[in-house]
């Protein structure tokens, strides 16, 4: 003991990374979240950095979802349900070499069923936060290996056979951001033993950049109402608008094909995918936008639409456009062609 604690003495960066947050968080569940960085170990570009963050806590959200039951597309259903989960687990910090990020999910916690309630009595109306960890880990296996199958088939039909299995749009997302312009990302999960006298296998998941182009595909398949008409478009970002703490908000999309409709109002379904056209306005990217067309008076709209993904700096976008010819991807041309399928999308795009 006494040349253990002399190691840890000379060692401060061990205690403060491994050692103390083990002795200070209870018995706990570990994701660890790792994208491949070029930059010195144990760093990250900030931009990338932040999404890794976002993703991971997205991935975990679109998992407490799936806990309650299954869909394709959740929007705000559940939502609060997740919300409780996530205010359960606490961040970890990085390690070094490619970028990790931590979550110490616990495994014991009571997560209300019922908004506004409080988990009182054991088992009662509660779901215990192992249940709920379990089925992020389902959902997210079970992406994994749709990924796996358009690898070897080039077909979508393994996301739409896992839907009952916790694939869902929302999960594509959160996967398409941990994936998307990296050089490889993994996912890993460490089951504590001590919370369960049941020995559970740890799970490891892994992704290249190249699967970024299933996760898209699929994202605005799981979003499609097949009861609308819902149209797929790529612009620019060109105004911002939030009324209300809380909803989602409203974006303006300035089309960035020809056509008779120039520009289009969006109303989100999820203020989850409204980080991402902030970031988008910001950065001046090009935004893939999927939802329900309609016209009103002079403006042109997009009901209870989602953001699919960026697709680089407008500039570069359009130069690549020039060159690749049409990129417009989804269930319908908003321009008036024919019903487009998504497994004919360019990679032009990625």
């Amino acid at each position: 003991m006494r040349s253990a604690l002399l190691q840890i003495s000379e060692d401060s960066d061990s205690w403060a990374r491994f050692i103390y947050p083990r002795l200070i968080v209870d018995v706990s569940d570990e994701f660890r979240f790792r994208r491949e960085s070029s930059a010195p170990s144990g760093f990250i570009d900030w931009r990338s950095g932040e999404k890794l963050i976002e993703s991971a806590r997205r991935t975990l959200v679109a998992g407490a979802k799936y806990y309650l039951n299954p869909e394709r597309h959740f929007v705000n259903r559940n939502g609060r349900f997740a919300s409780r989960y996530l205010d359960q687990v606490l961040m970890g910090q990085t390690a070094p070499g490619s970028y990790i990020v931590t979550a110490y999910a616990p495994p014991n916690a009571g997560i209300s069923l019922s908004a506004g309630e409080a988990a009182g009595l054991p088992d009662v109306n509660v779901a215990h936060g192992r249940d709920v960890s379990k089925a992020v880990v389902r959902a997210v296996e079970a992406t994994a290996e749709a990924v796996e199958h358009y690898r070897l088939s080039g077909s979508l039909s393994g996301f739409e056979a896992g839907v009952a299995r916790g694939i869902s749009y929302e999960m594509t997302q959160a996967l398409l951001g941990i994936t998307a312009h990296s050089d490889g990302a993994d996912i890993t999960v460490e089951w504590d033993s001590n919370a369960d006298s049941a020995s559970l296998e740890s799970a490891h998941f892994e992704f290249s950049g190249a699967d970024a182009e299933p996760l898209s595909k699929a994202a605005v398949q799981l979003a499609e109402d097949k009861s609308s008409r819902m149209v797929t478009l790529i612009g620019r970002v060109h105004l911002l608008a939030k009324k209300q703490a809380g909803s989602p908000g409203v974006f303006g999309v300035e089309a960035l094909t020809s056509g008779s409709v120039k520009k289009v109002r969006v109303r989100l379904a999820d203020e989850e995918d409204y980080h991402e056209a902030i970031r988008a306005h910001e950065e001046d990217l090009a935004l893939q936008v999927s939802g329900k067309l309609e016209k009103e008076g002079n403006l042109s709209w997009l009901y209870n639409a989602t953001v699919i993904r960026t697709l680089g700096h407008v500039d570069e976008y359009q130069r690549r456009r020039t060159r690749g010819g049409a990129v417009i991807v989804g269930q319908m041309d908003l321009f008036g062609g024919e019903p487009v399928r998504s497994e004919q999308v360019s990679g032009d795009i990625d």
